[in-house]
C-alpha cells in the first residue's frame, strides 16, 4: 500500500508530549504561586501573568516530551 507508519513511535510521542505538557504547566503554575507567597515580593513577580507563565511552561514541557520520545525511539531502534 503506502508508507508504513510507526504506531509505537506515534504513541510514544503523544504520551511523552502529554506528560510534558502536564508537568511543565504544573511546575510553572506552582513557581508563580510560590513567587507570590514570598515575604518580599519582587516587581517581576507582580508583573508576570500566572496564566501566561503556565502556558509557557506547557510549551516547554511539550518540546521536552517530544525530545524524550525521539530519544527513546532512537535508542530503541538502534538496539534492534
Amino acid at each position: 500500500m503506502g508508507k508504513k507508519t510507526s504506531r509505537p513511535f506515534l504513541l510514544m510521542a503523544v504520551m511523552c508530549s502529554a506528560v510534558g505538557v502536564v508537568l511543565g504547566g504544573t511546575s510553572s503554575w506552582a513557581e508563580s504561586n510560590q513567587c507570590l507567597q514570598q515575604e518580599v515580593v519582587t516587581n517581576q513577580c507582580l508583573v508576570q501573568d500566572p496564566a501566561t507563565k503556565t502556558v509557557e511552561g506547557m510549551g516547554t514541557g511539550l518540546l521536552a516530551g517530544m525530545g524524550a520520545a525521539i530519544g527513546a525511539m532512537w535508542s530503541y531502534k538502534s538496539k534492534k
